[in-house]
């Protein structure tokens, strides 16, 4: 029996080790090459010390001055000592770099280019070694362009168990990936991807899920959903309700996914509105007027958003104006054409 282990950093790349029966988490890491950072290996001096997302495991035996029963209670654990009973999601303090675990280049060729409208791509890209590109739901990668030295950064919307790799990608006028998009992709080309990157990625469901995105931030809520679908996460209960919001009925995309992932997620519903006034949408305005104190479920509910800055922001003005927080709120900032994604997570 062996359980994959995800070492997300701070500086927000994350690494993926395998660990067999009875090994430690930083066990597996040295043998994977990454320095989880530590000094005593026993338990005794707390400098590994890190946060488990999700996932069960054995804790170990460590004494009091380095992990404090709070602090176990809380998630905190001590990958020197702790043995993993599932696959694990850990936050790890200090970057990539200082643990010698940097972001990974992968060589992708494109099967597929389509268009939605003469704004947004859906690209479809095949990696050799498939197996070793491990990604959490709701995480990016950052593309070479081609001819450019230009990079520019853009979400998984495909699961990750997915064989191919999918990306939506919003074009900007004059932007390097556009310009290349348009004027010069065709299959068979191949693009350099590093990463996976991000700290926005899909948690253990322990209560309702309220899902917000803004254009083509629905993409890493696609890749949660696919996830979630595949069984890649854990299914409960809990509802799950995703609001998609756009500017014009063309920027609409993915919503032949959005029906099948509501008839094959029992839980999973969600609603999509156009801002534009002139819109055939039923829904015209913005996201936060079509959330419902049932979304919210008296702040028991933890909020994944994906938008431009505005919409964020918008969004924590919702919250501080009903007066209702949820219990955690994971968002991501996008630009069209950015070089990286602003990603944070913030917890109510």
């Amino acid at each position: 029996m062996s359980y994959q282990i995800a070492l997300s950093f701070e500086d927000g790349i994350t690494r993926f080790v395998t660990a067999n029966a009875y090994e430690t988490v930083a066990d597996a890491a040295y043998k994977s090459r990454i320095n989880i950072p530590f000094d005593c290996r026993d338990g005794a001096c707390g400098t590994c010390k890190a946060f488990c997302e999700s996932g069960k495991y054995d804790g170990g035996d460590y004494i009091d001055e380095a992990l404090t029963e709070d602090e176990a209670e809380k998630g905190f654990c001590l990958p020197c000592q702790m043995v993993p009973e599932s696959d694990l999601v850990l936050q790890i303090s200090g970057t990539s770099e200082m643990a010698k675990a940097g972001a990974t280049t992968f060589e992708a060729t494109i099967t597929e280019l389509s268009w939605f409208a003469d704004n947004t791509a859906a690209l479809t890209l095949a990696v050799d070694n498939r197996p070793d590109l491990k990604f959490l739901p709701g995480q990016y990668m950052n593309f070479a362009v081609p001819g450019t030295d230009t990079a520019r950064s853009y979400s998984f919307s495909s699961g990750p168990s997915a064989s191919e790799l999918r990306f939506l990608i919003r074009t900007a006028p004059d932007g390097a990936m556009t310009t290349y998009l348009k004027e010069r992709a065709a299959v068979g080309d191949t693009l350099p991807l590093t990463g996976p990157m991000g700290s926005f990625f899909l948690r253990d469901i322990k209560r309702p899920l309220l899902m917000l995105a803004g254009g083509t931030g629905i993409a890493p809520l696609l890749s949660m959903l696919e996830a979630i679908a595949d069984g890649g996460e854990p299914v409960s209960a809990h509802p799950i309700h995703l609001i998609y919001g756009v500017t014009f009925d063309k920027d609409l995309v993915e919503l032949d996914k959005l029906e099948h992932y509501a008839s094959v997620i029992d839980t999973f519903t969600f609603d999509y509105c156009v801002a534009d006034q002139e819109s055939t949408a039923g829904n015209k305005g913005y996201v936060t007027q079509y959330i419902q104190s049932e979304h919210l479920n008296d702040g028991d509910v933890d909020a994944y958003l994906c938008g431009p800055p505005a919409m964020v922001d918008a969004v924590r003005k919702y919250w501080d104006a009903q007066g209702i927080a949820p219990t955690n709120f994971y968002y991501e900032r996008f630009a069209v054409g950015s070089a990286a994604s602003a990603t944070a997570k913030a917890a109510a």
